[in-house]
This record gives structure tokens, sequence and C-alpha cells, in this order.
């Protein structure tokens, strides 16, 4: 059984404004509530790469695996040296002047443990904070897209992993 955690936004906005966001070199520095820097070494398409500077201080490095022109991305991310988590962004067009950004995350951090300490540690403690921390990413991708503006830090409450001590 394959774990995984997804947050969902629709979004004011057709689908190829929601893919300029998400597309843009650095779109992490305007548009994630808990992200200190974006430094960009390749972009884009299959093979970017980026790092993601958190507040709370830790990085993560982002190698794009699949870029798919309009609709989104798959990538695997993880602290340098470290083992990595499969994530999948894609967008959705509800109509012209709406559409949904899904972000879904296949965690590696639970792959350590036996099969039932696994599924405990994966309800119980990653899958709400993982949850948590999905839903301020899409809703700060929705803030930048429809308001035109950067999402302001911690915007949406603050993260125990992701926000620091500001």
């Amino acid at each position: 059984m394959t774990l995984s955690v997804s947050a969902e936004q629709v979004i004011d906005a057709p689908a190829h404004r929601v893919w300029e966001a998400i597309s843009e070199p650095g779109n992490l520095e305007t548009c994630h509530p808990f992200c200190a820097s974006n430094p960009v070494d390749v972009w884009p398409g299959p093979g970017s790469r980026d790092t993601i500077h958190y507040l709370s201080g830790w990085s993560y490095e982002r190698h794009f695996e699949e870029w798919i022109e309009g609709v989104g991305y798959d990538l695997e991310i993880g602290r340098p040296g470290g083992s990595r988590s499969s994530v999948s962004w894609r967008i959705t067009p509800i109509n012209d002047g709406s559409s949904t950004l899904r972000i879904v995350v296949h965690p590696s951090a639970v792959r350590k443990f036996p099969p039932i300490v696994r599924q405990a540690v994966f309800y119980l403690r990653l899958r709400p904070l993982l949850r948590s921390y999905l839903d301020s990413v899409v809703r700060g991708f929705e803030w930048y897209v429809t308001k035109g503006e950067p999402v302001p830090r911690n915007a949406f409450g603050k993260h125990p992993w992701f926000s620091g001590n500001e």
C-alpha cells in the first residue's frame, strides 16, 4: 500500500494563469508561505532542479522528473543526501475562469518503519502535519494568482516543521 497525502485548492483563475505561477523559476519565494528562498539550478522542464530554504532553516532539494506543459509536474524532494519523497503537482481546469491546483505527496519518512508502525506514524502524526503544510502551500498559490502579490510568511498559521521561530 502506498501512503500519500494531498491538498487541493480551487483558484479563481484560468488554468494557464495557475501554470504561469507554478512554472515560474523561483516561484516558491512568492507563493509559498514557509519559504525563505528558492534558488534555481536548472529551469524549466524535465531535469529542472531547485532548492527550498524554509523559514525553520531546513533545506530541501527538488529534482523534477516529468514536466507536462500547462498541466503540472512530478518531482522528488528531500534533504541533500537523504531519502526523497515523490510529489505530483496538477492543474485541472474547471471552466474558463477557474481551476484547481492539487499537490500529492508520497512521503519517504515512513518507509523506514515496519508496516504496522508505518501506518500508525503516518495516520497519527505525519498525515495531519503534512496535510496542514500542503493546505498552506496551495492556499499560498491561490493568494499569489488571485491577488498578484507575494503571500506573507506564515500567512495561514505557523507550522512546527517549516516556520522557524520568528
